[in-house]
């Protein structure tokens, strides 16, 4: 059996009798015979060759760049209830994903409820805190949590710039205009639309809704940037710092090929997209406690 970059025995998702997501990229997935297939000319962790790619097993393929698919392999997938999830080098990107079909919906009908409930809403959003912050905040109100979270960010921006030598002004974002700042500021922008990415893979291959978050309301992603940000102190924000510090050294790279290499490699190294399945299977049962 072909095994994925997240690994088919790690990245556990909601199906009784199926393990996880293969990753493929440089090759065309095609039927031949009744059968899936994968001829590549070698990519990531995938030698050169021809696969059979085992649809039935898994609950979703990811293609990265470089890859082809034939109409015959949409209709087989969609006839088994196997997704297919269109994404950058190592997640860093999100282009699209074709409806699954799972055997059950629970955690879907888990979001909505909880979502649905102002209060179980506001306890799971300070569960997300507590997995953040190591502690479980008193508040109960949203404006509250959300400024003591700003607060510790703004020491950690700080710390990690100190320690790359670098200097900072603060966190500015021009949503028009997100180039129109300093360096560290671009980094930290690139490296978040990669984390973004990276939580809409763990949301589709969970069937959960992007749209319902807990902490995030507005956008069409919130529940993604609810699950982006448990990973933003760990992942993002080092990812970004690195790169900057990375790009003082070889100034010639564009900065953001820089921080989506970083932020990739750690998407990749910190097996980031399993752990953000788990989360959101913990997050929607086991609810009660932080």
């Amino acid at each position: 059996m072909l095994k994925g970059r997240l690994g088919i025995e790690t990245a556990r998702v909601p199906h009784a009798d199926r393990h996880g997501c293969i990753w493929l990229s440089r090759g065309h997935l095609f039927v031949e015979e009744g059968t899936l297939r994968f001829v590549t000319a070698g990519g990531g962790d995938l030698a050169a060759g021809a696969y059979g790619i085992p649809f039935q097993t898994v609950s979703a393929i990811i293609l990265e760049p470089g890859t082809a698919v034939s109409h015959d392999a949409l209709r087989l997938l969609a006839s088994h209830g196997t997704g297919l999830i269109v994404a950058g080098e190592q997640g860093v990107r999100f282009y699209a994903s074709m409806p699954f079909g799972q055997d059950e919906s629970a955690l879907a009908r888990a979001q909505v409820k909880a979502w649905s409930d102002p209060d179980r809403r506001v306890a799971i959003a300070r569960r997300m805190y507590a997995w953040r912050l190591g502690e479980v905040l008193p508040s109960t109100d949203l404006t509250a949590l959300r400024g003591i979270e700003g607060a510790r960010v703004k020491t950690l921006y700080r710390t990690l710039a100190q320690q790359h030598g670098l200097s900072w002004a603060g966190r500015h974002y021009d949503r028009d205009d997100p180039e129109a700042t300093d360096r560290v500021n671009q980094a930290l922008n690139h490296a978040s639309t990669a984390m973004r990415a990276a939580a809409l893979i763990a949301v589709a291959a969970t069937s959960t809704i992007p749209q319902l978050g807990f902490i995030h309301e507005d956008s069409a992603a919130a529940f993604a940037l609810d699950i982006a940000d448990l990973f933003r102190e760990s992942v993002c924000l080092p990812a970004a710092f690195r790169a900057v510090h990375e790009n003082e050294r070889r100034p010639q790279e564009p900065l953001e090929r820089l921080a989506r290499r970083s932020a990739g490699r750690s998407l990749h190294d910190g097996t980031v997209i399993p752990s953000m399945i788990d989360r959101i299977k913990q997050l929607l049962t086991e609810e009660a406690a932080p």
